[in-house]
C-alpha cells in the first residue's frame, strides 16, 4: 500500500531539497491549493535540476499565463528542454507552436518565440512542426498523430503524403481520439466514392460528432444535404447545420443561414438567415460576406441598404471574391450608394475580371468601349478575343467593336466585320452594327438590301438605333422600296423611348405635308428633339420660330436654339443666326398716310 496523503506530503517536503521529483510534487500541490508563488518556485527549482515533467509543467504555466505572466519565450525555453528529453506532450506543444509560427535563434542554437504582443510573428515552420509531431506520435500521443496527419494533408506541397496521413489518422482514431476520427473521415472522403469507403467515412465522422467536434457535425450536414453516403434529407441537414453553427463553425453558419434564407429543410426566415450569414462573415467566411452584401444590395425581403451592401461586398472583394468585386463595380456605376463613380466602377470590375469573373470582363469591356475609361490599364482586347474564340457572342461583338474603333489594337474594319457577323447570330446590338456597316460599306462591300434585313432583326429586338436607321432607309428607298408609313411606325417607337433622332425624323416627315397642321406637328417634334439635345432638331426649331412657319414667331427663343445648334457644330445654324441678326438690324420704312 502507498503512503497516506498527509504522510506523502510530509515526506515530499522533507525530501524536496534532495529530490527533484519530490520538489515537483510539492510544487503541484501548492498550485492546486491556490498558492501559485510558492508552487512555481518549487517547479522552477525542479525544472532547473533537469526534471522533465517539471520542465513541461513550467513551460505549460508560462504558455497559459498560470501563476506567472504569460510568456511564450519562457514557455518555449522550458518545453524544448522537456521535448529534447523525450516528453511526448512537450513534443506535441513544440509541434503546435512551430505550426503557429515561432522563430529559431541560430546563433544561440535555441528556439525563441516570435509571438509576443507587438512583435511580428514568424511564419509557420511546418517542417520543424512535423519533426516534433512525429516524435510525439511515435510515442503514442494521439493528438500528435492527428497533427502529423493534418500537416501531411494540408501542409506545404513538399510535405504532403495522403497515404501516410491516412495511416496516422487510423492510429489516432484507433486510440479513441475524435480528431483522428475526423481526419480519417475526411481522408476517406477524398480517397474515393465507393459505397464501403463512404460508409466508413460516415462512421468515423459520427464518432467525431458524438465527441462534440463541430466540424464533424458540419460535414455530416453537408453529406446529408447532398445525399453523399447517407440518404438525402434537407430537414436533418438543416438540423446538423444549426448544431454545428452554434458550435462556432463558420461554414456551418453559412449553410444554416442559407437554409433559413431559402427555407431548405426549415421554416423560411430571411432576417434570421441574414443574421447567421453575418456571423459567418464576421468569422472570416468570404462567401458569407458576399452573400450579406448581395442581400442588402438586392432588396426584396429586406429593404435595400447600399451602404451596408458596399461594406460587406468590399470585405469579400478585398479577400479575392470576384463576384463581389463585380457587384461593387455595378453599385459604383449606378451610383446606388451615392454619386456615380465610373472610374471606381472600372477599377472594381477590373479586379473581378482579373479574378476570372467572365461577366465582369464583358461589363468592363462595355464600360471601356462606351466611356473610354481605363483603356490604358486594361487588356480587354485579349479577354474579348479569348472569350470570342470560346463561342461567347457578346465577347465577339465587343472584340469587333475594338477592331472597328481601334481600342487596344490597330483598327481593322474588315476583321471587325467577320466578328460582327458571328456575333449577329445572337446579339441584337451586333445585328444593328453589322447592318449599319453593310449599309455604309465599311470593311465590306456595301449591300443595303442585306443591311435592311439585319437592321429589321435588331429593330424587332428593341434596338432604338436600328429602328431609326431602318426607318431612314425606308423613307429614302435604300435597299428596298420606299415605305413612309412603316418608317413612321419605327420612328414613333423609338421616339416614345426618348430617341432624339427619331423625334427629328418625325418632324421632317410632318414638314413634308406643307400645310398648317403638318407644320404645327413638325414644330412640336422639332421641339421635343431639341429639348433632348438633338442639334438638327435645335436648328429646325430655330428656323420655325424665326420665320413663324407654324404660325407664331419668337425671335429670342429662335436665337437661343440656333446658338445651341451652332455650339454643337451645325454650320447652318451660324448662317441662320446671321440672317436673324440682319433682319433685326434692317431699317423699317415709315408709314405713309394715303
Amino acid at each position: 500500500m502507498g503512503l497516506p496523503t498527509l504522510t506523502r506530503t510530509i515526506v515530499d517536503r522533507l525530501a524536496a531539497p534532495f529530490s527533484s521529483r519530490a520538489r515537483l510534487r510539492v510544487g503541484l500541490r501548492l498550485l492546486e491549493r491556490g498558492k501559485p508563488g510558492k508552487g512555481l518556485r518549487h517547479l522552477a527549482r525542479a525544472a532547473g535540476r533537469g526534471n522533465v515533467e517539471a520542465q513541461y509543467r513550467l513551460g505549460h504555466c508560462y504558455l497559459e499565463g498560470r501563476a506567472v505572466p504569460q510568456s511564450r519565450a519562457e514557455a518555449v525555453r522550458w518545453l524544448e528542454q522537456a521535448a529534447q528529453q523525450g516528453h511526448g506532450q512537450g513534443q506535441l506543444l513544440m509541434a503546435a507552436l512551430f505550426a503557429q509560427g515561432v522563430g529559431y535563434d541560430t546563433e544561440a542554437g535555441r528556439t525563441i518565440a516570435r509571438l509576443f504582443p507587438g512583435e511580428e510573428a514568424a511564419r509557420p515552420d511546418h517542417e520543424t512542426a512535423l519533426a516534433w509531431a512525429r516524435r510525439a506520435a511515435e510515442q503514442g500521443v494521439a493528438e500528435a498523430q492527428a497533427l502529423v496527419g493534418n500537416i501531411l494533408t494540408s501542409g506545404p506541397e513538399s510535405l504532403r503524403d495522403l497515404e501516410q496521413a491516412e495511416l496516422w489518422y487510423r492510429r489516432c482514431a484507433a486510440a479513441g481520439c475524435p480528431q483522428g476520427s475526423l481526419g480519417l473521415g475526411l481522408a476517406l472522403l477524398r480517397a474515393g466514392r465507393s459505397e464501403a469507403t463512404l460508409r466508413e467515412a460516415v462512421a468515423e465522422l459520427c464518432k467525431a460528432a458524438e465527441a462534440g467536434l463541430g466540424m464533424a457535425v458540419y460535414l455530416l450536414g453537408a453529406m446529408t444535404e447532398f445525399g453523399v453516403g447517407v440518404p438525402r434529407d434537407p430537414a436533418s441537414a438543416a438540423a446538423l447545420y444549426r448544431k454545428a453553427a452554434r458550435k462556432g463553425v463558420p461554414q456551418a453558419k453559412l449553410r444554416w443561414g442559407l437554409a433559413l434564407l431559402h427555407g431548405r429543410g426549415t421554416v423560411r426566415n430571411v432576417v434570421a438567415g441574414e443574421s447567421w450569414l453575418r456571423r459567418a462573415a464576421e468569422a472570416g467566411d468570404v462567401e458569407a460576406a458576399a452573400m450579406v452584401g448581395y442581400l442588402h444590395a438586392r432588396g426584396g425581403d429586406l429593404p435595400p441598404n447600399y451602404v451596408e451592401a458596399m461594406t460587406w461586398l468590399r470585405r469579400a472583394a478585398d479577400r479575392g471574391h470576384a463576384a463581389a468585386a463585380r457587384m461593387l463595380g455595378q453599385l459604383y456605376f449606378t451610383g446606388a450608394a451615392g454619386e456615380v463613380d465610373r472610374e471606381a466602377a472600372a477599377l472594381w470590375l477590373q479586379r473581378a475580371a482579373a479574378g476570372g469573373d467572365k461577366p465582369a470582363r464583358t461589363e468592363l469591356g462595355g464600360l471601356v468601349l462606351a466611356d473610354g475609361i481605363g483603356g490604358d490599364l486594361l487588356n480587354v482586347r485579349d479577354w474579348f478575343e479569348q472569350a470570342a474564340d470560346g463561342g461567347d457572342l457578346i465577347a465577339a461583338f465587343n472584340f469587333a467593336i475594338c477592331l472597328a474603333e481601334g481600342v487596344g489594337l490597330e483598327r481593322d474594319e474588315r476583321k471587325a466585320m467577320t466578328w460582327l457577323r458571328r456575333a449577329a447570330e445572337g446579339v441584337p446590338m451586333a445585328q444593328y452594327w453589322y447592318g449599319r456597316l453593310l449599309a455604309e460599306g465599311r470593311g465590306i462591300e456595301a449591300d443595303p438590301a442585306e443591311a435592311r434585313g439585319w437592321l429589321d432583326r435588331a429593330a424587332q429586338s428593341g434596338v432604338l438605333e436600328a429602328q431609326v436607321l431602318l426607318g431612314e432607309m425606308m423613307v429614302n428607298g435604300r435597299g428596298g422600296p420606299r415605305d413612309p408609313a412603316a418608317a413612321r411606325n419605327l420612328f414613333t417607337k423609338a421616339a416614345a423611348q426618348g430617341h432624339g433622332g427619331a423625334m427629328f425624323a418625325l418632324g421632317m416627315l410632318a414638314e413634308g405635308a406643307r400645310d398648317g397642321a403638318g407644320r404645327a406637328s413638325a414644330q412640336d417634334w422639332f421641339r421635343q428633339a431639341a429639348e433632348s439635345g438633338h442639334p438638327y432638331g435645335q436648328l429646325m426649331l430655330g428656323r420655325y420660330l424665326a420665320g413663324g412657319l407654324a404660325g407664331s414667331t419668337d425671335l429670342a427663343a429662335a436665337e437661343r436654339w440656333l446658338t445651341q445648334a451652332q455650339a454643337a457644330g451645325v454650320a447652318k445654324a451660324g448662317v441662320e443666326l446671321e440672317r436673324l441678326a440682319g433682319a433685326a438690324a434692317a431699317p423699317r420704312l415709315p408709314m405713309v398716310a394715303v
